[in-house]
């Protein structure tokens, strides 16, 4: 342990099972030694997924005591990144963006969708555990407002009609596809191409001048 003034961490009933042990070495292998404090965002981000989706007292000191830092160096990364929670989540934990391209599209709508759905307020978890919602800030996928993201996947081009529909489809197991739920391919325009559109085929006209 580092020489600190603050005390060691307690222990508890929170380690890395070996697979994730195994992952949390190849992050800090990519550090000096003497840097290994560097991996620690990486290495809350494995306890938190292994703690399905949240940071206890136990798992953020585990993670100091795995790095060799002071308890409160944890904290202070776990306490100042949104990407950490410090309580239980849904398994499917829908972070609805709200800044201001997603409000002024909407996002107010699938906010009260998701609440409504679900009968739960934000930060809450459903009965059976499955669900918890939360608004968040800019979650970078402007062109596709409003939009949200669950787990790690985004879903985009939302109503509040088709939020319920995605709610319903995670209940009951389902596959729901990521991305634009509008059928648009990315960010590209609703509708499709609107601009090149005589651009002859790759190997056309010129490949056929060669032959000439």
């Amino acid at each position: 342990m580092k020489v600190t003034s603050y005390a060691a961490a307690d222990g508890g009933a929170f380690e890395f099972s070996a697979e994730t042990k195994a992952e949390a070495d190849k992050v800090i292998a990519r550090y000096p030694a003497e840097r290994k404090a560097s991996a620690t965002i990486a290495l809350l981000d494995l306890a938190q997924r292994q703690n399905g989706g949240w940071l206890s007292k136990d798992s953020i000191e585990y993670v100091a005591d795995y790095l060799e830092i002071a308890p409160i160096r944890a904290y202070e990364v776990a306490s100042f990144y949104s990407m950490f929670n410090d309580k239980p989540v849904g398994k499917h934990f829908i972070q609805v963006c709200r800044t201001t391209p997603c409000w002024l599209r909407g996002s107010d709508g699938i906010t009260e969708a998701c609440k409504k759905k679900l009968g739960v307020g934000l930060r809450e978890v459903t009965e059976d555990g499955l669900f918890s919602v939360i608004e968040v800030e800019c979650l970078g996928a402007c062109a596709n407002a409003p939009m949200v993201q669950i787990n790690d996947d985004y879903y985009e081009d939302l109503t509040p009609e088709r939020m319920a529909e995605i709610i319903d489809d995670l209940k009951a197991g389902k596959t729901v596809p990521v991305g634009p739920q509008n059928g648009r391919m990315t960010s590209a325009p609703e509708g499709g191409p609107t601009t090149l559109l005589d651009v002859p085929p790759r190997g056309g006209a010129a490949e056929a001048g060669k032959d000439g």
